[in-house]
């Protein structure tokens, strides 16, 4: 639901109830959105530090495979004239 702000103001009690009982609400200013309120506990998980690219790559099931593919044999890499000359 959206609430105008002077409205969420005038019955913040109201707004709060409708949040833990509805889910998030929108609270509009000049016909813009400005904020979300949403439960405490909704926020914290959202908050909540999540694991680094390694921490969730080691967190995979037990027996999962990361394949890396081979190059091919002649994929050699590029000489790159580091000289400045032409």
């Amino acid at each position: 639901m959206s609430w105008q702000l002077q409205e969420a103001k005038q019955r913040f009690s109201e707004l709060v109830r409708r949040t833990l009982e509805d889910g998030p609400q929108t609270v509009m200013r000049r016909d813009e959105e400005v904020v979300v309120v949403v439960p405490a506990e909704e926020f914290q998980r959202l908050t909540e530090d999540k694991p680094d690219f390694k921490e969730f790559l080691m967190s995979a099931p037990e027996g999962l495979e990361f394949i890396i593919p081979e190059r091919p044999p002649n994929d050699y890499p590029r000489e790159v004239d580091l000289t400045g000359g032409d």
